[in-house]
């Protein structure tokens, strides 16, 4: 891990910018001078520039609460290589939707495998890095908004002890026989009305997860509806177990 730039933020939040191998990311550090424990923000593959605003305003929450917070670019997004396969697949998606049509399995399988295989090992890597800091420790949470490599990494990571889930992106089948093997606290997020996805199949992932602690939390609302105070439900489920 080389970091490339650093500054503070209102109330003393560390921000520095780092590189993982060619893999950009950020991390956010509370004033504390203890470790911290630590939550992995992954986001949507939109590029972490577009997502930048909405990440720092949820790792100064963090901080306020003690806790650092982590993120890296998705693979195939940002400034990251071009990813021709994931594009194709892209503009498959936006083709049936566009015509009226119901999106196959094999778009789904085509868009969000590949990312879950090449996006849970960057996290890993990232989380060694991250632990051998420090400034940083565990208990560790992540909180993501493509729910399937929330799940894979659920099921392979034994340092992630709870995680905040999106339901708002679309799941292969086979990622339902995965969720039956997650064991840790979820709090997962649904937006009821989330135009882009089948609110039917989010409630069956919900159902399908092993955790013994699973909480749902639904709103009335589109995608991007999200109201405030279910960050504050998803702030307080972290402080419950990370701390």
């Amino acid at each position: 891990m080389h970091f490339t730039s650093e500054h503070r933020l209102d109330g003393g939040v560390l921000e520095r910018a780092f590189t993982l191998g060619e893999i950009p990311g950020i991390l956010w550090t509370p004033p504390a001078s203890a470790p911290a424990p630590l939550i992995l923000l992954s986001p949507p593959p939109l590029g972490l520039r577009r997502m930048y605003p909405r990440l720092v305003a949820r790792a100064r929450h963090a901080a306020a609460d003690g806790f650092a917070t982590a993120t890296i670019e998705p693979p195939g997004s940002g400034d990251r290589p071009g990813w021709p396969a994931a594009e194709q697949a892209r503009a498959d998606l936006r083709r049936a939707v566009e015509a009226g049509e119901p999106v196959s399995d094999e778009i789904i399988d085509a868009l969000v495998l590949p990312l879950v295989e090449r996006a849970v090992p960057e996290w890993r890597a990232a989380l060694d890095a991250l632990l051998s800091l420090p400034e940083t420790g565990g208990p560790v949470g992540y909180s993501g908004g493509v729910i399937s490599i929330g799940i894979r990494l659920a099921v392979v990571e034994p340092r992630l002890s709870a995680a905040v889930l999106f339901a708002g992106s679309f799941v292969p089948r086979c990622m339902f026989e995965e969720a039956r093997r997650v064991t840790i606290p979820l709090h997962v997020l649904l937006q009821w009305d989330d135009e882009g996805n089948d609110r039917q199949a989010a409630l069956d992932l919900f159902d399908a997860f092993g955790s013994k602690e699973k909480t749902l939390h639904a709103n009335m609302g589109g995608h991007t509806g999200v109201p405030p105070f279910a960050g504050d439900a998803a702030a307080r489920f972290f402080t419950r177990h990370l701390k």
